[in-house]
């Protein structure tokens, strides 16, 4: 059975969510640019502490929040990892796609027309 901690953990959905659950402020300007790279920080930093499973709900509570913090203050202070969070957003080649050179593939399923379905 699942404790209250992970129950709560499993109800978070946004950076914002998290930093609420654990009680700590951010500037949204910085949140604004850089959540997903702070939650993928956070991720990676819990990814390093050993035997996090085994401690008590209070415990791994504190290391979530400290952790959490931690990401966080490396991108305010501006002060992040150059290697990106991302890195296969970079072998990306162009990044825009015109309307004109989208195309219904073969195998979409039929558009539903409801406009002919409707009448009796």
């Amino acid at each position: 059975m699942k404790s209250q901690l992970w129950r709560d953990l499993a109800d978070l959905s946004s950076a914002e969510d998290f930093f609420a659950y654990f009680d700590l402020t951010f500037d949204p300007r910085v949140m604004a640019v850089s959540r997903l790279h702070i939650l993928k920080r956070f991720h990676d930093n819990l990814s390093c502490v050993d035997g996090l499973q085994s401690l008590d709900d209070p415990t791994i509570r504190d290391v979530y929040r400290s952790q959490l913090a931690d990401a966080y203050s490396e991108f305010a202070a501006g002060v992040a990892p150059t290697a990106p969070a991302f890195p296969g957003l970079g072998r990306m080649s162009g990044g825009f796609v015109a309307l004109s050179n989208v195309r219904r593939s073969k195998t979409a399923a039929p558009e539903n027309k409801t406009s002919e379905s409707a009448a009796p």
